[in-house]
């Protein structure tokens, strides 16, 4: 997990180093750069692949296109299996994206599993951007006199550029000369695994057990490929559903090694979240580790990170405090943790959704969600970790799992009185968890944790309904409680000239 700067045309090395000595907290462990053709690349590391080689700029053997990459790709190993040119230098798996692309144009960037945002250019000019289709990986872009500037945060641009600089949109590659095209949508087409089930789906309709066992299936697959690495993986572990079955599948993986897996846990002192992991892990054996923290501690942490996530949504924000805490923690102790993000997104946790009362509108709404990540709860997620120079994964957000998910009849996850949410999920994994914790009720991060509360309360409070009146408009669209005017004051002084709309998402509710 990385760091990455580029440009192309009219190239500035100085504006561009300035640039990448911002991002040394993404790739605290070694720094590559290279001007090649008509690009300038740059790029810090993050340690996770040694043995193998991942230092970067990675090069094709005759050194004439090179590679700049922030990410995973989880099935590198059938991809370069596919691959004619056997000329590899490392077996990194970002340089398969590298091999791929150059053999077969980045249109073939579709058959990557994984999460990440690519940078390559060639001596002879050419140059490709690329951000994965769900956008997990952050990537973002402002072009200006002749020249196109790429980063994987916002503060990493100079000031004058803040206000020129958008975000990429996943799924896309560009090229000087073809612009900006799609090559994977988030939500890909029906999973064909599913084409031998027709049953009923009408809320509280049995599930089959062929179903279930397909989903579970799927996902100790998505899990198990994402524990590649050189270094020990861990688990954030909240006690929630989505989490702790992530690290009953990872705790498994250990087990057949011989090893224990580490799993971490946040909250103020005696708040649910604690709790439930800690009954959780103790069930699966894990090597449990917890961060307590103080109200004070959360507020006197709260500004920094509003900076790290580079947003001032309310919700974002009290999710984002407990987890940058949780972060910090767990970097003391591994470089790669996986997530439980995007299992509300395909599965219908939410609680607002139960207000969807159709099977097409339901779906609808998860596609929306999915679309909607990589600037919201990705961004976050992101963020978070790579402060600390911690790389988080996120198994449910794997492009066969979503479109597993996705493809799932929508009835089944409808909810309501006696049909609790994610009752599909829930089913699959009878067994692996103790019945109170794998029918335990959803509550948001931020809640569970004991964080929100603290925040809303305390942030109101610094704002008056005065200036609140005054200052709500100020953005397009407005600010909607006092809470946020905090938070975007924040901010604001930090990213001046940025334009919310064009980098940022906003939940529907503050």
């Amino acid at each position: 997990m990385c760091g990455i700067v580029a440009q192309h045309g009219k190239l500035d090395p100085e504006e561009a180093e300035r640039m990448l000595s911002r991002l040394t907290h993404r790739g605290p462990d070694d720094e590559g750069t290279t001007r090649i053709g008509d690009a300038w690349l740059g790029h810090r590391r993050l340690s996770i692949v040694d043995v193998s080689g991942g230092k970067q700029p990675l090069e094709t053997a005759r050194g004439n296109l090179s590679l700049i990459g922030n990410g995973e790709i989880y099935n590198h190993e059938e991809v370069k299996s596919t691959l004619s040119d056997g000329s590899f230098s490392t077996s990194s798996d970002n340089e398969v994206a590298l091999h791929l692309v150059a053999e077969r144009g980045p249109e073939a960037l579709k058959d990557l599993l994984g999460m990440y945002a690519f940078v390559i250019a060639g001596e002879d000019g050419s140059f490709v951007a690329a951000r994965d289709p769900v956008g997990i990986k952050p990537l973002y872009w402002a072009q200006r006199a002749g020249r196109t500037v790429f980063a994987s945060e916002l503060g990493a641009y100079d000031d004058d550029w803040l206000g020129e600089v958008e975000a990429f949109p996943p799924g896309h590659y560009w090229t000087p000369e073809g612009g900006l095209k799609r090559f994977r949508a988030p939500v890909p087409e029906k999973d064909e695994a599913l084409n031998r089930f027709d049953g009923p789906s009408e809320p509280g309709a049995p599930i089959s057990e062929e179903m279930l066992t397909l989903v579970r299936e799927r996902l100790i697959e998505t899990v198990e490929r994402q524990m590649m690495g050189d270094v020990p993986v861990g688990v954030f572990l909240s006690g929630g559903l989505d989490s702790s079955l992530v690290a009953a599948i990872a705790a498994r993986w250990y087990a057949k090694r011989g090893e224990k897996l580490k799993t971490f846990a946040v909250g103020l002192a005696g708040s649910s979240d604690l709790l439930a992991a800690r009954a959780v892990a103790e069930h699966l054996g894990t090597e449990h580790h917890e961060s307590v923290y103080t109200a004070e501690e959360a507020l006197e942490v709260l500004p920094e990170v509003v900076r790290c996530i580079e947003s001032f949504d309310p919700s974002l924000v009290r999710s984002a405090v407990p987890n940058y805490i949780l972060a910090r923690f767990a970097a003391e102790h591994v470089k790669v943790v996986l997530t439980g993000e995007g299992a509300d997104e395909i599965f219908a946790g939410y609680e607002y959704l139960t207000d969807f009362a159709t099977e097409g509108d339901l779906h609808d709404e998860l596609v929306r969600t999915v679309e909607g990540l990589h600037n919201l709860n990705l961004q976050r997620c992101d963020r978070v970790t790579m402060a600390h120079g911690l790389e988080a994964r996120v198994p449910f957000l794997e492009l066969d799992m979503i479109e597993l998910g996705l493809s799932l009849p929508a009835g089944w996850k409808l909810s309501g009185p006696g049909q609790p949410e994610k009752r599909l999920l829930r089913q699959a994994f009878d067994g692996w968890l103790p019945e109170d914790f794998l029918w335990r009720k959803k509550e948001q991060f931020g809640d569970g944790s004991g964080a929100s509360s603290v925040l809303k309360e305390k942030m109101e409070e610094t704002v008056t309904q005065e200036e609140f009146e005054r200052e709500h408009d100020g953005i397009e669209p407005p600010l909607r409680t006092r809470e946020e005017v905090a938070y975007y004051r924040i901010f604001r002084d930090y990213l001046g000239p940025v334009r919310p709309g064009r980098v940022i998402g906003r939940f529907a509710t503050a």
